[in-house]
């Protein structure tokens, strides 16, 4: 039995998912399925029914599940150990990043932190902002950059990094550009270009839209500002962005305030009140990237700048 194989098996019943959990743990789905069959053959029992399309636990799996993680959080303590007397950060850290938003500065962060501890693998993944905040919340995520209507997901630490009105970007001569002001009830007479469900862009305009009982008709729907503000350019309807997203095709698109909403959308760093030394390192790099309040690393005097209907399996 191999740590790598309980890895593998650990990220399959989270995800519920091979491909998934490939994509995890930056493998073939081939690759995890072939290790994890050795290791049913090594207990002698399946640790997955694979009869649906969900890869669920049988009894043998869930027994396993608690030693297995257990099994993995020892490994990782050892290394820690020994790097903590050495003063090296050892390990791996998962950082999230909302889908269709780049962020210079994270990427800054995150260079910064490489550099000073090689020692830590940095993975980064892309997903919508309700999946980046489940992830960290189960630690499958140990940090993540989302867009949500709440300053502080619960459960949560957060830092707000940007806050900003929602706007609509239309084509120059729309009849939205001739208002005096623009407000939700305008909406109404046009088809509406949005960010799906799951992001904090759409989690603050649908708010907004139940508060005042209307149901405006989204005719489009996609993950990146990009597209959206493409198809609005074409005049497909009208796009519904933050402030910022907005200001990068005022070349091509008029953008207004959406008058009467009031909350605005916020992009933030959310991550588990309780982590390890790697992501404190990885905060304080965030905080001086973002000119944030996060914590900074628990040593005094230490400086970041000088430290070192397929088968679950093919799914």
């Amino acid at each position: 039995m191999e740590l790598r194989q309980l890895e593998y098996f650990v990220a399959v019943a989270e995800e519920q998912n091979f491909t998934r959990a490939a994509e995890r743990v930056h493998i073939s789905q081939s690759g995890v399925s072939a290790q994890i069959r050795r290791l049913e053959r090594e207990l002698g029992a399946e640790l997955f029914d694979r009869s649906a399309r969900t890869a669920t636990l049988t009894a043998a799996g869930a027994a396993a599940l608690a030693p297995a993680r257990a099994a993995l959080a020892a490994a990782e303590a050892v290394g820690q150990a020994v790097g903590d007397v050495a003063g090296v950060i050892r390990g791996r850290i998962t950082v999230g990043m909302v889908l269709g938003c780049t962020v210079t500065p994270l990427f800054d962060a995150l260079a910064a932190f490489h550099r000073a501890h090689p020692g830590v693998e940095i993975a980064l993944l892309e997903e919508n902002s309700d999946r980046l905040v489940q992830g960290v919340r189960t630690g499958t995520i140990d940090v993540a950059l989302i867009g949500t209507a709440t300053a502080a997901p619960a459960g949560l630490e957060a830092l707000t990094i940007v806050s900003e009105r929602l706007v609509v970007a239309v084509p120059p001569g729309h009849p939205l550009t001739h208002r005096p002001r623009v407000t939700l009830r305008d909406l109404g007479d046009h088809p509406v270009i949005c960010m799906p469900a799951g992001t904090g862009l759409r989690a603050v305009f649908d708010q907004a839209c139940a508060a005042q009982h209307l149901r405006p008709a989204i005719a489009l729907q996609a993950g990146a500002a990009d597209a959206m503000a493409d198809l609005a350019a074409r005049g497909l309807g009208v796009a519904v962005l933050s402030e910022s997203m907005a200001d990068a095709y005022r070349d091509r698109l008029t953008a207004r305030v959406i008058d009467d909403v009031d909350a605005p959308a916020l992009l933030c760093l959310v991550w588990r009140t309780e982590h390890g030394p790697a992501v404190r390192e990885l905060l304080a790099y965030g905080s001086r990237a973002f000119g944030g309040a996060l914590p900074e690393p628990a040593v005094a005097g230490d400086d970041p700048e000088d430290s070192r209907a397929a088968s679950p399996e093919e799914q």
